[in-house]
């Protein structure tokens, strides 16, 4: 299921962004406490409100809670572009539900957003952008941006 995120997952939140493996792989600091859970769920909601990006919370069909993130941000309208971001709690990692989840972002960004280019993973089909596309991952060791176009 693909819900707003909300106070209420603050937790969750705090779980993956304390994560030393999903800090290094979004450049930030891994989360100290719980007070910067909160933080970013208000910023995420700022973010929202300000169309500036499309963020959310993925939990199990029987249970509401958080185990995982997904959005669409860093939107270039003019060359209609924009990244997509994910994350999930290890204990639900490599069972698939990720890959459902962005079947879903990738149809709703193509089909509704018109985008024509997404960022994202070679495991999925998508290539290696040329250098051409703004990354704002240039501080990230070993991050690399792919791409992948509207399909036909």
């Amino acid at each position: 299921m693909l819900r707003r995120l909300s106070l209420n997952d603050a937790e969750e939140i705090y779980q993956l962004r304390s994560n030393a493996e999903v800090a290094a792989l979004t450049g930030k600091a891994p989360f100290e406490d719980i007070g910067e859970a909160i933080a970013y769920i208000d910023k995420i909601d700022n973010l929202i409100n300000k169309n500036e990006c499309i963020f959310r919370a993925v939990s199990r069909r029987e249970e509401p809670a958080l185990i995982g993130a997904i959005c669409l941000w860093n939107f270039d309208i003019p060359n209609g572009t924009v990244e997509i971001g994910y994350e999930l709690l290890k204990g639900f990692q490599g069972k698939g539900i990720m890959g459902e989840v962005i079947v879903q972002i990738l149809k709703y960004a193509f089909d509704v957003m018109g985008v024509e280019t997404m960022r994202l993973l070679e495991k999925l089909g998508f290539g290696r952008a040329p250098g051409h596309f703004k990354n704002t991952h240039i501080n990230v060791p070993g991050m690399l941006t792919y791409i992948s176009s509207r399909p036909k």
